[in-house]
């Protein structure tokens, strides 16, 4: 077989097919099933996921069949799962439509204009343009409906009410349409008035929604993001019939005194890709539940105000000027933005001179690094070119001048889920105050969805049409924050919560924390971190112990701390697995480094941070490890004695500081003084040269 073109002759009608091989296009005269089956393509020769075969059917697939020449429109309907690149469908040499980039099983229908179809009929489904990387798809169940595509569409109406339990009013949030089979399905009205519609999802404001759908056995989700329930039903829809539906939902997870906040909101309209009209993000930002949207799109200041106002959300959300500030070595989401402010500079690839130009933009406060372990122009920021992993080290001198960075990112997810945490503890170890970020990057209706990824503020959210933006800037700033995809932890020590200084030189109080999420999510994982070590592990038997907890409670515990060397950065990690459900399904990585995929939530908090020299205040490990070099005039083996009185992260920090002064980071590793450290010791002086070598690797490459 072609492995360029996978071709089969189709000369089927429904009638020769059996017992429901056809659960898309149902039980009718007028269909002529193209394919029953589901065929396996891939765009490249490197398989993407290991989940699918090592071999593809084909690079496109090719079906013939027999027809009969058109005079009115017709219908053709498509499923489609796992697409993340652009594949073109074509009709006899026509262009009919594309797939819908989402790796979510939908039916898609395509319109198919007069005089198309033919006595012998060729469709193709390729990839379009010259295809970057692998994308493995399956794609199938394909029928030729000899009606138009309206008529397909609106046989039946869906008419849906979505209810807030503890208020019993009306409530915006997201409905998700599905067939029998679990496939997101085509519905028969485009967004308008209070609706964004996509297949298979309609985000209503109003908490009200009428759905054209075609005849079949549907199941409806409602829901209204992460901090609620979810409510479900089956209805049959039969040709001509209405149905009424009302799911009821109530809020769950306990955000008291928190501000959901997404930094990272972009549209259509302003970015120019993706496909969120401004109009439909308004409707999606309240569905989503987001009370302190940022607008980012590139390179420009848009104010939503004007839009919220537009379609009358604007009691539910407090928006927000910002800009995502796009550069070719990095992107920097920055707010809040002055009305009528400049764009700041982004032609440079010089850091300093960017952060320059952004700070010097009325009112900006806040400059956040984004998925910094992806590619920008050729450049990964956090990449082994340019950042040494084990100290928070920028190198070539690049500038550290942001003040939050993302480590979730729901739209540009990484293999190892948790790099960028662990990428953001090292810059704290290496003495930089960076907030740890969640964010969307939605550019989409229901793709990569508004809110996914988000942070909490600490801070007053009783109103969230008019959040305190100063406050919110400011409990940012402080790193007063929890981090969540999927899940919501806090953490106290003593009286002492996120963001604190904590003073326990005297007695070291317990940690406490809790886990919090819907019904639909689950944590399988609590870490407790110091300065980026791990102190603490609750794995998944003993989460058993959680006995009764109240609604939106996943785990709640109070566990002693080991004895802590010097000053200590400690934050929590929780961590689950993803979410299978087409209602809030968390994405495949954006830019895979493996065939592997596991898929994960998470939630973190900004640190607490322990004084435990009691000298009131928190001294970094590079701090540290500054002082410890300077008192050894930069003797190695005088530098050695002093380590054993601290952790692994301050003699991290001593090699770089030691690098820095000269000291070949090989001649740390190769004498009787390194091996006769204790185990914490070497492995921090080790992560560090570990590291070196990469970086050495990566530069002699050129990458």
């Amino acid at each position: 077989m072609d492995r360029k073109h996978f071709v089969l002759p189709v000369l089927l009608s429904f009638s020769v097919l059996t017992n429901g091989v056809a659960p898309v296009w149902g039980q009718a005269a007028d269909t002529t099933v193209i394919t029953a089956d589901m065929h396996h393509l891939r765009s490249l020769d490197v398989r993407e996921w290991s989940e699918f075969p090592e071999q593809a059917e084909g690079a496109s697939l090719q079906l013939e069949f027999a027809g009969e020449p058109n005079a009115k429109e017709m219908t053709l309907l498509v499923r489609q799962q796992d697409v993340k690149q652009n594949w073109r469908v074509k009709l006899n040499g026509r262009e009919v439509g594309a797939l819908v980039i989402d790796e979510n099983d939908m039916v898609l229908a395509f319109a198919i204009p007069p005089d198309t179809v033919q006595a012998q009929n060729t469709l193709t489904i390729a990839a379009g343009g010259t295809p970057r990387s692998s994308d493995d798809i399956r794609v199938g169940q394909i029928a030729l409906l000899n009606r138009s595509r309206d008529a397909h569409l609106q046989q039946a109406t869906l008419r849906v009410e979505l209810v807030d339990q503890d208020t019993d009013q009306l409530t915006p949030g997201r409905l998700t349409i599905v067939d029998d089979q679990g496939a997101m399905v085509s519905v028969g009205a485009a967004s308008q008035g209070e609706l964004a519609i996509r297949p298979g999802i309609v985000y209503t404001s109003t908490g009200r929604a009428t759905i054209p759908l075609p005849a079949g056995r549907y199941r409806v989700y409602g829901g209204r993001g992460f901090e609620y329930s979810l409510d479900q039903q089956q209805v049959q829809l039969k040709r001509g019939q209405q149905a009424d539906v009302r799911l009821s939902i109530r809020r769950v997870v306990d955000t008291r005194g928190w501000v959901a906040c997404d930094p990272h909101v972009h549209t259509r309209t302003h970015s120019g890709h993706g496909d969120a009209t401004v109009q439909e993000r308004m409707i999606t930002l309240a569905g989503e539940c987001i009370e302190l949207p940022i607008a980012t799109d590139h390179n420009v200041h848009v104010d939503h105000r004007p839009f919220a106002r537009e379609m009358q959300v604007q009691s539910y959300f407090t928006p927000v000027i910002g800009n995502e500030v796009t550069t070719r070595t990095g992107h920097f989401n920055i707010f809040p933005v002055a009305s009528g402010a400049a764009i700041p500079a982004y032609q440079s690839d010089v850091w300093r001179e960017t952060l320059d130009h952004i700070f010097a933009t009325p009112e900006v406060q806040v400059a956040i690094l984004n998925h910094a372990r992806d590619v920008h122009g050729g450049t990964t920021p956090f990449g082994p070119r340019h950042f040494n992993e084990a100290a928070g080290e920028m190198l070539d001198d690049w500038h550290v001048g942001f003040n939050g960075m993302e480590i979730i990112n729901s739209g540009a997810t990484q293999t190892d889920a948790f790099q960028l945490f662990h990428d953001w503890l090292a810059l704290t170890n290496r003495g930089r105050r960076v907030t740890p970020v969640g964010s969307s990057d939605s550019h989409d209706v229901g793709r990569h969805f508004v809110g996914q990824g988000r942070t909490y503020l600490r801070c007053d959210d009783r109103s969230p049409g008019k959040v305190d933006v100063g406050s919110a800037v400011r409990a940012f700033r402080e790193g007063r924050v929890v981090v969540s995809y999927g899940l919501f932890v806090e953490m106290q020590v003593g009286e002492g919560q996120v963001g604190d200084v904590v003073a326990v030189s005297d007695k070291l109080p317990p940690v406490e924390f809790v886990v919090r999420g819907p019904g639909w999510t689950k944590v399988n994982r609590v870490r407790v971190y110091g300065n980026g070590q791990l102190l603490l592990d609750v794995t998944e038997d003993q989460l058993g112990e959680r006995g009764e907890l109240p609604p939106g409670v996943l785990f709640r515990a109070r566990r002693a701390l080991p004895t802590l060397r010097n000053d200590t950065a400690l934050v929590v990690l929780a961590s689950g697995p993803g979410i299978e459900g087409v209602y809030w399904k968390t994405a495949k990585a954006y830019q895979p480094d493996s065939p592997e995929w596991r898929a994960r939530t998470l939630s973190c908090t900004g640190p607490i941070f322990l004084d435990v020299d009691g000298d009131g205040q928190w001294t970094s490990p590079h701090q540290n490890a500054q002082k410890i070099v300077a008192d050894a005039q930069g003797e190695v083996a005088a530098v050695y004695t002093a380590l054993p009185a601290y952790d692994a992260a301050v003699a991290t920090q001593a090699a770089l500081v030691l690098h820095q002064n000269g000291v070949n980071p090989l001649e740390l590793i190769g004498g009787v003084g390194f091996a006769r450290l204790g185990q914490a010791t070497r492995a921090g002086i080790l992560a560090y040269v570990n590291a070196w070598r990469k970086n050495e690797q990566a530069r002699g490459a050129g990458k």
